[in-house]
């Protein structure tokens, strides 16, 4: 696609900032910020309302977040006095799931898993995205082996939406040390060993060694764990 590869070539060697500067200066193009309130998406965050930039943000509550994440969202709403929009899965989707499999099924296999996560996640994803043009993601390169070649734009085909990823090639030192430096509101969560924080009964804190992912849905026997927000085309 041509306009993903303008992008490309465009944010090569650009700062984070100047990226989202970049979007928000394209005015045939519509951008929004989808936040889980983790580390890497309170930077995001920051850049985008610290400097009033034109991108809206959006958050899915699947309705089994950790009592944390909704503290540090509201944290986030009291500190920028800005809108973070909810999208919440559709209920009679949850009713219907909850009541035929019970409120564990994902423990029983993929396939269940995968199920709950479109659920919670994916259906609630494409309401959220409906109308924009470029998907802006906290992404970064080291979260997992399968983002190791990601580029920093790109076409989702399932989502029919460019992506770009700000902060694709920050460390996780980087991430800290600037939202220390803004003193910026974050999940208690990551300082007990939590690095990826999705909902509790699919995420654990993780031990010294032990793969980014490991703490999200655990019980499964791969490395390539993702519950089909951002699949790769």
């Amino acid at each position: 696609m041509k306009l993903v590869d303008d992008l490309n070539r465009l944010v090569r060697n650009k700062s984070a900032i100047e990226i989202l500067e970049l979007v928000s200066s394209m005015k045939n193009e519509n951008a929004v910020f989808s936040t889980s309130f983790g580390y890497e998406d309170q930077v995001i965050t920051h850049m985008i309302f610290s400097q009033q930039l034109p991108i809206a943000i959006f958050t899915l509550d699947t309705g089994r977040l950790f009592p944390e994440t909704y503290s540090v969202f509201n944290s986030t709403i009291d500190r920028y006095k800005k809108t973070i929009k909810v999208f919440y899965p559709n209920t009679s989707l949850v009713e219907n799931l909850l009541t035929t499999k019970g409120p564990f099924s994902f423990y029983e296999s993929i396939n269940n898993r995968k199920e709950c996560c479109f659920i919670r996640k994916v259906e609630p994803l494409k309401r959220a995205l409906k109308g924009y043009t470029i998907w802006i993601t906290g992404i970064r390169a080291d979260q997992s082996g399968n983002r190791s070649d990601m580029p920093m734009v790109e076409w989702d085909e399932s989502n029919d939406i460019i992506k770009i990823h700000p902060i694709l090639n920050w460390d996780l030192k980087m991430v800290k040390d600037y939202i220390f430096e803004n003193n910026i509101p974050y999940n208690p969560l990551h300082d007990k060993g939590f690095v990826s924080i999705g909902c509790q009964p699919c995420t654990r804190a993780i031990q010294l060694g032990e793969d980014f992912r490991a703490g999200r849905w655990w019980w499964e026997d791969t490395t390539k764990k993702e519950c089909g927000l951002h699949l790769r085309n």
